[in-house]
């Protein structure tokens, strides 16, 4: 049974950084990722790494957000620098597997005040 458990989120003021990590468990994969949720909106792509190590971003956080992973410890991190108000959402933690099945963690809250 994969499990995907996020920590990390928080409040902090703009300018400010905050590292999430998600915590994967019962799969290999062939990416994970961080999409990230405000209320009345769709669900948004913010960074993603492949198996293999290739990375991509979002436009919106390109040179402030860094994701990472550490196989060994089966988990992944989104380093989030310089945020801004417009970051503040819930992060969510998600696994594809080698079928294509999609897993999310449960969220964790990310709030930036101005």
């Amino acid at each position: 049974q994969v499990q995907l458990a996020e920590s990390g989120g928080g409040l902090v003021q703009a300018g400010g950084s905050l590292r999430l990590s998600c915590a994967a468990s019962g799969s290999s994969f062939s990416a994970l990722g961080w999409y990230r949720q405000v209320p009345e909106k769709q669900r948004e792509l913010v960074a993603i790494i492949s198996s293999g190590g290739t990375s991509n971003y979002a436009d919106s956080v390109k040179g402030r957000f860094t994701i990472s992973r550490d196989s060994a410890k089966s988990r992944m991190y989104l380093q989030m620098n310089s945020l801004k108000p417009e970051d503040t959402a819930v992060y969510y933690c998600y696994l594809v597997d080698w079928n294509g099945k999609v897993y999310w963690g449960q969220g964790t809250q990310v709030t930036v005040s101005s």
